[in-house]
């Protein structure tokens, strides 16, 4: 299918200029003047802003706070894929029922299916979240710019932490000129974490592990030290039993989990029944061998509660912690 006519739209629609990254926005609300040029740097890749965004499209679900938080939401045009009522407020949710939904058709292993036919489509100055079949490269073709959470690149981040959170903020306020409301937020996440490290307390020395398992059988995954869940344990207070290794998720056995044997087991899922999820678990043969299977302290939390950082990140800690008590 030819994307000439799609093409000489989007030149239309305003100056754009990236250099094989992106960043974007929807509908209009005024920005702060004089803000832009505005250039970031995005999975390696350098995108440059003429203007603030006036037409964004959603490919995931990640980005929902940190807009909601500097109030933008009004310039997401459409969306695609699965936004569960449980990540959001009545507000955010309100916003989010004003947004078209093109799709939110998953595969079996919970990607995204859409075509680059249909985003395009849309006309879109920025694409949020980055799918198999949908490359920044390949939008970046058509004068489309793209931003991924950082966690989720290819490079991922080094040593997540909240401060990461903070930082994405920062980089959501500058493209859509709201560099105030920005900071505004950063300030009450930063109050928020305080009072959840305040009831925590010291370290109890129980320790916990984060997987993703998968429903129905397969493959479980586990989380390391370069993922958000390595953070967000310690500050509820526990020790990852994964604290040793140097990578963001990986497979792992049901052996490998009784060699570790955690007190805790928080289970993260795209969707579905969380009886479910904690089923694909503890229902796994020998699983019953497992400290916190049969202490029943396994916890399922859907995934953006913990990955990538955002703003529900510190909401996810609040769950952990009051599901296990201060000081876990």
């Amino acid at each position: 299918m030819s994307h000439r006519p799609v093409i000489a739209a989007l030149l239309l629609v305003g100056s754009l200029t990236a250099c094989g990254a992106e960043d974007g926005g929807s509908t209009p609300a005024p920005a702060a003047a004089g803000s832009h040029p505005v250039t970031i740097d995005n999975c390696g890749a350098e995108v440059t802003f003429e203007k603030v965004p006036e037409r964004v499209v959603l490919l995931k679900s990640s980005a929902v706070p940190f807009l909601h938080e500097i109030d933008v939401m009004d310039r997401v045009t459409a969306r695609a894929g699965q936004y569960p009522a449980e990540y959001y407020d009545d507000e955010t949710l309100a916003e989010l029922d004003e947004i078209p939904l093109l799709t939110d058709e998953l595969d079996s292993s919970g990607h995204l299916q859409i075509s680059e036919e249909v985003v395009i489509s849309e006309e879109p100055d920025l694409v949020l979240g980055q799918v198999d079949n949908l490359s920044r490269e390949t939008l970046a073709a058509v004068g489309i710019p793209l931003i991924e959470e950082p966690a989720l690149c290819e490079q991922g981040i080094d040593e997540p932490g909240f401060d990461d959170v903070y930082a994405q903020l920062e980089v959501y306020g500058r493209v859509f000129g709201r560099e105030a409301a920005a900071q505004d937020a950063i300030a009450d996440l930063k109050e928020d974490l305080a009072e959840v490290q305040e009831e925590v307390g010291p370290a109890s020395g129980r320790t916990a592990a984060v997987l993703y398992p998968t429903v129905g059988g397969g493959t479980t995954y586990a989380y390391g030290t370069k993922s958000m869940a390595h953070p967000q344990l310690q500050a509820a207070g526990f020790e990852n039993v994964f604290g040793n290794v140097d990578e963001r998720v990986f497979e792992v056995t049901l052996e490998e989990l009784l060699g570790r044997d955690p007190d805790v087991l928080i289970l993260l899922h795209s969707e579905g029944d969380p009886a479910e999820v904690e089923a694909a678990i503890t229902q796994l043969p020998g699983a019953d061998d497992l400290t916190a299977v049969r202490n029943g302290d396994v916890m399922a939390q859907l995934f953006n509660f913990t990955e990538p950082p955002t703003p529900l990140s510190v909401e996810g800690l609040e769950r952990i912690v009051e599901r296990f008590g201060p000081g876990a």
